[in-house]
């Protein structure tokens, strides 16, 4: 043992008991000043899903659905002209109600569109919970222009509301 470092002693441990530094280790290289700086970062910001992938992964999951009908039918051999009338049914039933088709959550890392809408939505559930403005802006509490703005701003709807009133 050195310094209170390593094995008292090395029987049974398998080792000869030297101790080595660990080369494989990562050390974080932060200062201070880095730090203070990650205050002033700007918060991340979240992209918005793109409709047009998500509508794509609807359409997909209705012709997922036709062809597992189409397959289990003949599978049971059922006359092609028969088949083909039971999966358009299927499909227009599905295309009809495409509005209303909520994907799955998927935990894929490749979906990032549904992870986007997911976060989305979630993120507007917390600001109705929480009762956040949609014109919210974080730090604007600590401007005192902005809020000298606002509160002229309220005051001016304030009287306008009496004016209509009166």
């Amino acid at each position: 043992m050195y310094n209170g470092i390593g094995l008292t002693t090395p029987r049974g441990s398998g080792t000869s008991g030297y101790v080595v530094r660990n080369l494989s280790t990562l050390r974080s290289h932060d200062k201070n000043y880095d730090r203070a700086a990650a205050w002033d970062a700007v918060p991340p910001k979240h992209r918005e899903p793109d409709q047009a992938i998500l509508e794509h992964e609807k359409k997909r999951k209705v012709e997922i659905a036709c062809l597992e009908l189409q397959l289990e039918l003949e599978d049971k051999e059922i006359d092609e002209e028969i088949i083909e009338k039971q999966v358009e049914d299927l499909r227009q039933k599905l295309n009809a109600n495409l509005a209303n088709l909520t994907l799955p959550r998927t935990s894929k890392p490749s979906d990032t569109h549904g992870m986007a809408a997911a976060k989305k939505t979630e993120l507007s559930k917390m600001a109705r919970a929480l009762g956040t403005r949609s014109d919210y802006q974080e730090g604007d509490a600590f401007d005192r222009e902005k809020q000298e703005e606002s509160k002229l701003r309220r005051m001016a709807d304030r009287e306008e509301k009496e004016r209509k009133r009166a």
